[in-house]
């Protein structure tokens, strides 16, 4: 009595099950790399706004302070954006006609505020306060990277779940003095090994890996 397959199709069978199986694992390996690509995080994704404002010009050139538009990122959840009377206290008398401040100067006289697109963008189940941070010594440039070098501010760190996890599992590698939050230039002394140890004890911080340390 013949068989009902002919033996070639075990190794059809055993061939097309390999097929199955290292496919559905390469496309997890495929989907993994995407999500922790700069595609899905967004990273480095220009994104235009209403006005040319140039933060090499304000912060590393005029050495402006990053809490004087920024007001609220040591009271508030939120940094906040500069109000228009902050950008006339200065362009009121510099640059006052110039063609790059038009929307400035039309916002301002028509009491309406200017509609400025968000660069760094959370989940709304992720919770995120910037004055916790400010408080207990995250520098500015932690998070936003360089900005005093960015003729266009964009997102240059992933902000994904891991990497928020990576610094509060490891908090110390990324504080320094309150005073130098907002300096961009700042370096942790040159040898001085437990720097960072010593910086947690004196600001209270310890690990914070609880979910509802940002899911509440």
């Amino acid at each position: 009595m013949s068989v009902l397959f002919p033996p070639w199709t075990n190794t059809l069978s055993r061939f097309s099950l390999a097929c199955v199986v290292g496919g559905a694992a390469l496309g997890l390996v495929l989907l993994y790399l995407w999500i922790q690509s700069p595609y899905f995080t967004g990273q480095f994704a220009p994104v235009q706004q209403p006005i040319q404002f140039d933060h090499r010009h304000h912060v590393a050139d005029d050495g402006i302070d990053c809490r004087y538009c920024h007001a609220s990122v040591e009271t508030a959840a939120s940094a906040g954006y500069p109000s228009l009377s902050v950008c006339m206290n200065c362009h009121a008398q510099i640059w006052n006609r110039s063609p790059l401040l038009d929307v400035v100067r039309a916002s301002y006289f028509s009491d309406r505020p200017i509609a400025w697109n968000r660069v760094h963008r959370l989940p709304d189940f992720v919770y995120f306060n910037h004055s916790i941070h400010v408080a207990k010594g995250v520098g500015c440039a932690t998070c936003h990277g360089r900005v005093d070098e960015m003729p266009q501010v964009t997102q240059v760190a992933p902000l994904t779940m891991g990497w928020c996890l990576g610094c509060h599992r490891r908090p110390e590698g990324q504080l320094r003095p309150r005073e130098a939050v907002t300096d961009m230039t700042w370096q942790p002394p040159a040898g001085a090994d437990g720097f960072g140890t010593e910086l947690a004890m004196r600001y209270d911080v310890h690990t914070r890996t609880s979910c509802t340390t940002c899911h509440r």
